[in-house]
Protein backbone atom coordinates (compact mmCIF):
# COMPACT_ATOMS: atom_id res chain seq x y z
CA UNK A 1 0.00 0.00 0.00
CA UNK A 2 3.02 2.24 0.22
CA UNK A 3 2.72 2.58 -3.54
CA UNK A 4 -0.56 4.53 -3.23
CA UNK A 5 0.98 6.71 -0.53
CA UNK A 6 3.97 7.32 -2.78
CA UNK A 7 1.64 8.22 -5.65
CA UNK A 8 -0.11 10.82 -3.52
CA UNK A 9 3.10 12.32 -2.16
CA UNK A 10 5.11 12.13 -5.39
CA UNK A 11 2.54 13.61 -7.77
CA UNK A 12 1.44 10.32 -9.29
CA UNK A 13 4.78 8.49 -9.32
CA UNK A 14 4.64 4.97 -7.93
CA UNK A 15 7.63 3.17 -6.42
CA UNK A 16 8.91 2.16 -9.86
CA UNK A 17 8.52 5.71 -11.14
CA UNK A 18 10.39 7.15 -8.15
CA UNK A 19 13.13 4.58 -8.70
CA UNK A 20 13.51 5.68 -12.32
CA UNK A 21 13.19 9.41 -11.58
CA UNK A 22 15.98 9.24 -9.01
CA UNK A 23 18.15 7.00 -11.18
CA UNK A 24 18.35 4.24 -8.60
CA UNK A 25 19.68 0.80 -9.43
CA UNK A 26 17.32 -2.15 -9.10
CA UNK A 27 19.11 -3.26 -5.95
CA UNK A 28 18.81 0.14 -4.27
CA UNK A 29 15.89 0.82 -1.94
CA UNK A 30 14.04 4.13 -2.16
CA UNK A 31 14.03 4.76 1.59
CA UNK A 32 17.80 4.15 1.78
CA UNK A 33 18.31 6.92 -0.76
CA UNK A 34 16.43 9.79 0.86
CA UNK A 35 17.76 12.82 2.62
CA UNK A 36 16.30 13.86 5.96
CA UNK A 37 13.61 16.17 4.49
CA UNK A 38 12.28 13.52 2.13
CA UNK A 39 12.49 10.81 4.77
CA UNK A 40 10.59 13.02 7.24
CA UNK A 41 7.82 13.68 4.68
CA UNK A 42 7.46 9.94 4.08
CA UNK A 43 7.47 9.13 7.78
CA UNK A 44 4.84 11.80 8.43
CA UNK A 45 2.74 10.44 5.55
CA UNK A 46 3.01 6.88 6.85
CA UNK A 47 2.24 7.71 10.49
CA UNK A 48 -0.71 9.95 9.61
CA UNK A 49 -2.14 7.30 7.30
CA UNK A 50 -1.80 4.66 10.00
CA UNK A 51 -3.56 6.91 12.52
CA UNK A 52 -6.38 7.74 10.08
CA UNK A 53 -6.92 4.07 9.22
CA UNK A 54 -7.17 3.21 12.90
CA UNK A 55 -9.17 6.27 14.00
CA UNK A 56 -11.77 5.93 11.23
CA UNK A 57 -11.83 2.11 11.33
CA UNK A 58 -11.07 1.98 7.60
CA UNK A 59 -11.13 -1.57 6.31
CA UNK A 60 -10.70 -3.22 2.95
CA UNK A 61 -7.89 -2.90 0.46
CA UNK A 62 -9.62 -0.37 -1.80
CA UNK A 63 -10.54 2.03 1.02
CA UNK A 64 -7.10 1.63 2.63
CA UNK A 65 -5.38 2.37 -0.69
CA UNK A 66 -7.56 5.45 -1.17
CA UNK A 67 -6.60 6.64 2.31
CA UNK A 68 -2.90 6.15 1.61
CA UNK A 69 -3.25 8.17 -1.59
CA UNK A 70 -5.31 11.00 -0.04
CA UNK A 71 -2.97 11.43 2.93
CA UNK A 72 0.07 11.42 0.62
CA UNK A 73 -1.59 14.05 -1.55
CA UNK A 74 -2.39 16.23 1.48
CA UNK A 75 1.22 16.06 2.68
CA UNK A 76 2.32 17.05 -0.83
CA UNK A 77 -0.14 19.97 -0.84
CA UNK A 78 1.21 21.16 2.51
CA UNK A 79 4.78 21.05 1.21
CA UNK A 80 3.64 23.09 -1.80
CA UNK A 81 1.81 25.65 0.35
CA UNK A 82 4.91 26.09 2.49
CA UNK A 83 7.01 26.69 -0.61
CA UNK A 84 9.00 23.51 -0.16
CA UNK A 85 10.63 21.33 -2.78
CA UNK A 86 8.52 18.46 -4.03
CA UNK A 87 9.88 15.11 -2.80
CA UNK A 88 10.73 13.81 -6.27
CA UNK A 89 12.90 16.89 -6.83
CA UNK A 90 14.90 16.60 -3.63
CA UNK A 91 18.47 15.45 -4.21
CA UNK A 92 19.40 11.96 -3.21
CA UNK A 93 22.23 11.72 -0.68
CA UNK A 94 25.81 11.20 -1.89
CA UNK A 95 25.81 7.80 -0.20
CA UNK A 96 22.85 5.57 0.48
CA UNK A 97 22.08 4.34 3.96
CA UNK A 98 23.47 0.85 3.30
CA UNK A 99 26.88 2.28 2.30
CA UNK A 100 26.95 4.49 5.39
CA UNK A 101 26.10 1.51 7.60
CA UNK A 102 28.87 -0.61 6.05
CA UNK A 103 31.39 2.19 6.49
CA UNK A 104 30.35 2.70 10.12
CA UNK A 105 30.70 -1.03 10.83
CA UNK A 106 34.12 -1.04 9.19
CA UNK A 107 35.22 1.93 11.29
CA UNK A 108 33.95 0.25 14.45
CA UNK A 109 35.96 -2.88 13.66
CA UNK A 110 39.10 -0.82 13.02
CA UNK A 111 38.54 1.21 16.18
CA UNK A 112 37.90 -1.96 18.16
CA UNK A 113 41.20 -3.39 16.92
CA UNK A 114 43.03 -0.19 17.87
CA UNK A 115 41.49 -0.21 21.34
CA UNK A 116 42.53 -3.83 21.88
CA UNK A 117 46.11 -2.91 21.00
CA UNK A 118 46.09 -0.21 23.69
CA UNK A 119 45.12 -2.67 26.44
Amino acid sequence: MATKGYQGLYGGLDAKGIHQHKGLKKTQHILDNMGSTELAANLFRATQTEEKLRREHIQGKIRANQTHFVVGKKVRQTIKELGGTMPENLPKPEEDLKKLERRAQSSEKKLGGSLNELE
